[in-house]
């Protein structure tokens, strides 16, 4: 039951993405040059994609527990701090380089277009970097 409600979810949400533009790499970075062309319509779309998270994680929050019961697991770290920073300019770097972020790269993988299979390589690549680094950490 677990793996068809989560593929019930990766489906809704990889279709959300195609529907949108999301996963459409010049259509993202025709949003993210504000200097350029700026095409504003996607800031609907994470407007709306955060309207609903905000009323999802509240119900979620009230409940305490998943639909099935088991109880919910929500982050233990609440600061900002230089490695949620880097990370998050990282993040943003990369998705202003090529206009592709992670969801739309499985999703544009899935498609079997060639950017989103070596954007999932890079990904997987630098989770491996990232693994090395904090296991390196661990031990010095």
């Amino acid at each position: 039951m677990t793996v068809l409600i989560a593929f019930a979810a990766g489906l809704v949400f990889g279709l959300g993405l195609l529907v949108s533009g999301m996963a459409d790499p010049a259509k993202v970075l025709g949003f993210l040059d504000i200097a350029g062309p700026w095409d504003p319509s996607l800031a609907l779309v994470m407007g709306g994609a955060v309207g609903v998270a905000l009323v999802a994680f509240a119900l979620a929050r009230r409940r305490g527990t998943t639909l099935r019961g088991t109880p919910l697991q929500w982050p233990a770290a609440h600061g900002i701090d230089a490695r949620l920073v880097g990370g998050s300019v990282l993040f943003g770097i990369g998705w202003g380089l090529v206009g592709i972020c992670p969801g739309p790269a499985l999703v544009l993988l899935g498609m079997g277009v060639p950017n989103g299979v070596w954007f999932v390589a890079a990904l997987l690549a630098g989770m491996a970097l990232f693994e090395g680094i904090e296991r390196w950490r661990e031990r010095g």
